[in-house]
């Protein structure tokens, strides 16, 4: 399994960046809300999405990440220069802990989950999941840990997607309040 960061150094695009990382604990959410406040990058990153250009890293982006407590995923909100969510990035991941520099890493489990604003859930990177199995790379246990997670995430929380708006923005001023 690959072992990622909230500071995803992975985005090797990203040249300048300003990072917080904050545990929460209200009734909306526990967990831990991370913020990249993308200052520069090399090069823009662009998805296409139904035809039509998403950027998805650039200057002056944010990205909120919400990792809820106990649970096998990580949400990535990217938002745009005006604050709008582009897309949610959703890693399912095996366990979570914090590196000796308070930075919390994750095992990412291959799976991913793309939703867009509209409501439109795609899952990515099954191929590499099945593959990890395949190569023992993965236990089955693992395998279908990250299956249930993704199956549950789509029948229920992102299912709605003015639930996912309504987290995001509570997370993002709680990590815009210190940057």
């Amino acid at each position: 399994m690959k072992k990622s960061r909230l500071t995803c150094e992975e985005w090797r695009c990203i040249t300048s960046k300003r990072f917080t990382q904050i545990r929460v604990d209200k009734k909306y959410f526990t967990g831990v809300v991370a913020g990249l406040f993308i200052d520069e990058v090399t090069t823009p990153q662009v998805w296409k999405y139904r035809g039509k250009d998403v950027v998805v890293c650039d200057k002056d982006m944010k990205w909120v990440l919400i990792m809820p407590e106990k649970e096998h995923y990580l949400i990535t909100a990217m938002l745009n220069k005006n604050d709008e969510v582009v897309v949610w990035y959703i890693d399912i991941i095996a366990s979570s802990a914090l590196d000796k520099d308070g930075v919390i890493s994750y095992e990412d489990l291959y799976l991913d989950l793309i939703v867009y604003p509209d409501g439109n859930i795609i899952v990515d990177d099954m191929d590499e999941l099945e593959l990890a199995l395949k190569k023992n790379d993965i236990s089955k246990e693992l395998f279908d840990l990250a299956i249930e997670t993704s199956n549950s995430l789509k029948s229920n929380f992102l299912s709605d997607v003015k639930k996912i708006e309504e987290l995001t923005k509570k997370c993002f001023k709680e990590v815009r309040s210190i940057l």
